[in-house]
């Protein structure tokens, strides 16, 4: 049959549309690979840039909660280079009781009202007049010669030191995407576990000043380790680095490729967030009225509890199972360094699978596994087991502590209502260290009963309110999938201002809460 010319031109049209079709092929996948390049080489400089930050601001971090830890706890070592006798404070009374924990009245109450100040300037600046005003106080304290006059100087420390730990911890959340957070945030907690050993070693320096120009070794113990903070204030003012948009350590493309990944970190890949919001009532109500924050404060008081009760406990643990005085202090190192390295797994765990609320429930679970064994341990017949179970005591309890302040940082926005949130987080959270500094009562040593069963009570409670949450959190986030689902982003964008969405924060329909 002969092939007609229609039947050519059909051909040719057909081969024509499959070569468009072929190439257009070919420019979608080109298009594919290039954007999936570009996906590769930001993410290979992100990781660069993001290296530099940790150098220059996690180290520095740590460096000043280390000497904010030291100052707040040397009271102890001032009590023993005899501070207690020359300020004639009787052994047998609570004065000294009341000296340490006068601090924690000021510290709670003030951490919210601090970060609000906070968002009203530089970080650099007030974290600075902090630090310089702590130092003042400290080194005043050298002064004392009273015991009233010991009572105001830990209450002022308490009101100089209340803002730095809120608002260090509210100053990572300004460089981090929210599953970068927890890992640096980690390795700044952990600074405290440092700080005992570190403080025991300068005060036994310091100590050998005693009688120099007139004064005790305890009085050079606090003057001397007053003015760490002063000197450090001063070189903070200058270099600690407020925000990815200002750091002068980076290059404009840095800041900009940090502020392009902070903007984008919304939690559904939809929407946007800032960090450059101007603090209003309307935040600090937000952050003060959302249930969830309160609810996360119980879970904090299973951290808060334990630590408080435990850390001051565990030597004379020790030292009831027949070890010395010496050999008990020093048998307390191990536990502290595994509670660190577990720490720093969990951190790094959680920020890995994207997930806070199973490395809380793990942590404090370990935690009630230690606390059951050392009720059901008859003490001291067992030292070497009775020993070994205080390693998942001290982990559980201090693990899930920087899941829970990342759950909290990750789920509120815009970035003032994080900071009222995180801070009064903190403040609420850090009076159950008034609980757990009085519930191991010494006429129970060395079995502690009511400490140990208190601070099991509260890990379980913690636990129960963490599945609280995270069902909350869960059931949120599939109201606003299903509502975006049903109408579109792009009807949801319609209804209002690109400004508009970013200050709806996380009530935002495109904000999801971590889990």
């Amino acid at each position: 049959m002969a092939t007609t010319t229609h039947d050519v031109k059909k051909d040719i049209a057909l081969n024509d549309n499959q070569k468009i079709e072929d190439l257009a092929e070919k420019t979608s996948n080109s298009s594919a690979e290039i954007e999936a390049q570009n996906v590769e080489l930001d993410d290979r400089e992100a990781a660069r840039v993001l290296r530099k930050v940790d150098l220059r601001l996690v180290p520095m971090l740590s460096l000043l909660y280390l000497v904010a830890f030291i100052d707040r706890s040397n009271i102890g070592n001032a009590k023993i280079a005899g501070m207690t006798t020359d300020l004639k404070m009787p052994s047998n009374t609570l004065q000294y009781n009341t000296a340490v924990t006068l601090f924690f009245v000021p510290y709670t109450l003030l951490e919210v009202p601090s970060n609000i100040v906070l968002k009203m300037m530089r970080p650099s600046h007030w974290i600075a007049i902090l630090m310089f005003c702590w130092g003042l106080v400290m080194t005043l304290m050298g002064l004392v010669n009273n015991y009233p006059g010991l009572l105001a100087g830990r209450f002022f420390l308490g009101v100089t030191e209340s803002g730095f730990f809120p608002a260090a911890t509210f100053l990572l959340t300004l460089w981090y995407r929210r599953f970068e957070l927890q890992r640096r945030m980690a390795v700044f907690y952990v600074a405290a576990s440092l700080a005992g050993a570190f403080s025991g070693l300068l005060a036994y320096a310091i100590e050998k000043l005693d009688g120099r120009s007139g004064l005790a070794g305890w009085q050079w113990i606090f003057m001397l380790e007053g003015l760490i903070p002063v000197a450090l204030s001063l070189i903070i003012w200058k270099i600690l680095p407020d925000s990815p948009e200002t750091a002068k350590f980076l290059t404009q493309a840095e800041r900009d490729l940090l502020v392009r990944r902070l903007a984008n970190d919304h939690g559904s890949g939809q929407g946007r967030a800032t960090n450059e919001d101007k603090i209003t009532k309307k935040h600090i109500l937000a952050g003060l009225s959302d249930w969830r924050i309160w609810a996360a404060t119980v879970i904090f008081w299973g951290n808060t509890v334990g630590v408080y009760g435990f850390t001051a406990t565990v030597p004379s643990v020790i030292n009831g199972l027949g070890y010395s005085s010496a050999n008990a202090q020093l048998l307390t190192i191990p536990v502290y360094v595994f509670a660190a390295i577990v720490t720093v797994i969990f951190a790094w765990a959680s920020d890995l699978t994207r997930r806070r609320s199973p490395y809380i429930i793990g942590g404090y679970s370990i935690a009630v596994v230690g606390f059951i064994a050392q009720l059901a341990i008859p003490h001291p017949r067992y030292p070497g087991l009775t020993y070994g179970f205080l390693f998942p005591v001290a982990a559980g309890l201090y693990c899930p502590f920087t899941c829970l302040v990342s759950w909290i940082a990750n789920s509120l926005a815009p970035s003032s209502k994080r900071a009222v949130g995180m801070a009064l987080l903190i403040s609420v959270g850090n009076m159950g260290g008034i609980m757990g500094s009085n519930i191991y009562l010494s006429r129970e040593a060395p079995k502690y009963t009511t400490g140990f069963s208190a601070s099991l009570a509260m890990c379980m409670l913690a636990i129960i309110m963490t599945l609280v949450l995270r069902w909350a959190y869960a059931k949120e986030n599939r109201k606003r999938d299903q509502l975006v689902a049903e109408h579109g982003e792009a009807a949801i964008k319609a209804r209002y201002s690109e400004e508009e969405l970013l200050m709806l924060g996380d009530k935002s329909p495109f904000f999801r809460y971590t889990l």
